[in-house]
């Protein structure tokens, strides 16, 4: 049983090195056997106990040298330099699995992978997402730079609407694909760069026990 009760809701986005689609969704290996990935969760209602986190947003960078499940990763976490004392904490917690259900949420299965976590950032997060247009725009100064836009039909250049499903999933119940066109980088041992890669966004809904399906 979790010690402290927490609630998140509102949108979140990865963008990541693989083909659009992202075999990890499946089960199978990354498209380049390694994993490099950015993501933000842009939180509109939150709680961790008695702090509420509305408003708040946190991100990381991410990489593996392998499967994501065969471990060795390291992460870089990065949080609202808007957040107080109380909800840095708060969030830091969420994000290093703690207060968590095992396997229940991708923060808890993720941090039994990473062999290295380095020191949080305080920054500012710059997150715009257009579900209807299927645009992302994420920030964080001198650390990440993505965007992202629908994937297109090679032939008419029409925009193509896909989206997995995962009813067990423990990030999601449904993500929307779509093209990853910007760049990612971080610093130092995580600096890489993405171009027309997967990228998806879902509805960020999830407790110490697991996404809301």
């Amino acid at each position: 049983m979790a010690e402290t009760k927490w609630m998140l809701r509102g949108s979140t986005y990865v963008h990541c090195n693989c083909d659009f689609g992202c075999p990890c969704q499946f089960l199978a290996r990354p498209t380049h056997g390694t994993c490099y990935a950015v993501a933000c969760f842009d939180v509109e209602e939150g709680v961790h106990g008695t702090t509420r986190l509305d408003g708040l947003r946190f991100a990381i960078i991410a990489h593996w040298p392998g499967a994501i499940h065969e471990g060795h990763g390291e992460v870089q976490p990065i949080v609202d330099e808007h957040a107080n004392p109380a909800q840095r904490e708060a969030i830091l917690r969420i994000m290093s699995g703690l207060d968590t259900e095992p396997g229940a949420t991708l923060f808890q299965v993720f941090s039994t992978t990473f062999e290295k976590v380095h020191d949080p950032i305080f920054a500012r997060i710059e997150f715009e997402l257009d579900p209807t247009a299927r645009r992302v725009r994420f920030r964080v100064p001198t650390l990440i730079d993505s965007k992202a836009d629908a994937i297109r039909n090679p032939v008419t250049g029409e925009a193509q609407i896909a989206r997995i499903n995962l009813p067990r999933g423990f990030e999601y119940d449904v993500c929307d694909v779509v093209n990853g066109g910007g760049e990612a980088h971080g610093m130092g041992p995580l600096a890489f760069t993405l171009q027309d890669t997967h990228a998806h966004f879902a509805k960020l809904h999830m407790t110490e026990s697991g996404v809301v399906h």
